[in-house]
């Protein structure tokens, strides 16, 4: 297994040198020979996480040949300007949410505030400046992007949304010059007197565990880190702030986790703020007297915002539906029941691994830093 992870890894390398200067056939038959060693490993690996990173890899080298095949990189230069690289992650307007629109996550929205808004506010107060790392890691569905989101529109900053698996398989062997051109472009808009906030989803993608690299992963989670460094060079007070998200915050290793000064748990939704989440998304439907928002909150324990979010989503689903099948066109459709609600939780149930959660607690022990 080594043997072929070292020949899959010297392939690989081989064609990413190969595609830098434009040999095109060259780099194409070295990513064949990678992908045949990677098929090799996948077919003997036990290891679940192995085998997808694994496959994830064969993704990434099959889709360059392809892009080789077509003829879309044209000479040495193999890829687009890196200003419309940039481009590609900024969200100028980010998603109408306001601070308002998150509900719950009470010390995460208070560790921010501390963090972000109010040294934006009044930055002569910080004299000693401010965070500009964050670190939002939970189960999925639990609102980071959203805080993400509604901190960029109450600053009014440039949003950067940044899904790091695609800037490590956009252009392959480039993954540091895609974090280096990010860094760039947001330095850019704060010259110009606009903050910035780069929000990295599934930043643990930069954490792969290190004696199983097979390209960049190494010199791109290097260089994000020297560009954080770079935001905390004494006596600068920048206005770019670096929100990251992750699922797993066990793989990200030690140097990486420094970098972030706040380390938030985003967990899953208590009672009350599951009865505000059923208030706020079923509130807005046509309801019977005796739908119980007190008892959906305590039969749902273990749901994410984003399950409370689906379950009222396909009660109203159920009932249009319902409606167009034996009413037609002509009426509105009825009342939601509270029934139409618990039969809907009954068959659908929470997306959460708790043992992932349980991890994440055991993690936020160890890590923690609100």
């Amino acid at each position: 297994m080594r043997e072929l992870e070292r020949l899959a890894a010297e392939r690989a390398r081989a064609a990413v040198r190969y595609d830098r200067i434009g040999l095109k056939s060259e780099a194409a038959k070295s990513y064949r020979e990678a992908i045949e060693l990677l098929e090799k490993l996948i077919e003997l690996t036990e290891d679940p996480m192995m085998r997808r990173i694994y496959e994830e890899k064969r993704r990434q080298y099959t889709r360059r040949i392809e892009a080789l095949n077509e003829g879309v990189f044209e000479g040495g230069s193999s890829r687009a300007s890196a200003a419309e690289a940039a481009q590609e992650f900024v969200v100028e307007k980010p998603p109408p949410v306001k601070w308002d629109d998150v509900i719950g996550l009470e010390k995460a929205k208070k560790a921010i505030m501390e963090g972000i808004i109010y040294p934006m506010r009044r930055p002569n107060l910080f004299p000693l400046g401010w965070p500009r790392g964050i670190l939002l890691f939970g189960p999925p569905g639990c609102g980071k992007t959203m805080l993400a989101a509604a901190v960029a529109n109450e600053i009014d900053a440039v949003f950067m949304h940044v899904d790091a698996s695609l800037v490590m398989s956009k252009w392959l062997g480039e993954s540091e010059k895609n974090v280096s051109t990010i860094f760039r472009t947001a330095r850019g808009y704060e010259a110009s007197g606009k903050p910035v906030i780069i929000f990295i989803d599934e930043v643990d993608s930069f954490a792969a565990i290190r004696v199983n690299e097979v390209g960049g992963e190494a010199r791109a989670r290097n260089q994000l880190i020297k560009e954080m460094d770079g935001l905390l060079d004494k006596g600068r007070l920048s206005t770019i702030y670096v929100l990251a998200a992750t699922n797993k915050p066990w793989l990200l290793d030690e140097p990486f986790i420094r970098r972030f000064q706040k380390r938030i748990f985003i967990d899953l939704p208590d009672y009350e703020t599951r009865l505000k989440l059923f208030a706020h998304y079923a509130g807005k439907l046509n309801l019977d007297d005796d739908v119980e928002f007190a008892e959906l909150a305590r039969i749902t324990n273990g749901y994410s915002a984003a399950d409370i979010y689906t379950i009222c989503m396909e009660v109203q689903t159920k009932i249009v539906s319902e409606f167009f099948e034996t009413r037609g066109e002509g009426d509105a459709p009825r009342k939601i029941r509270m029934e139409d609600f618990l039969e809907v939780v009954r068959r659908r149930k929470p997306s959460i691994d708790l043992e992932s959660v349980r991890k994440m607690l055991e993690w936020n022990e160890k890590f923690g830093a609100y």
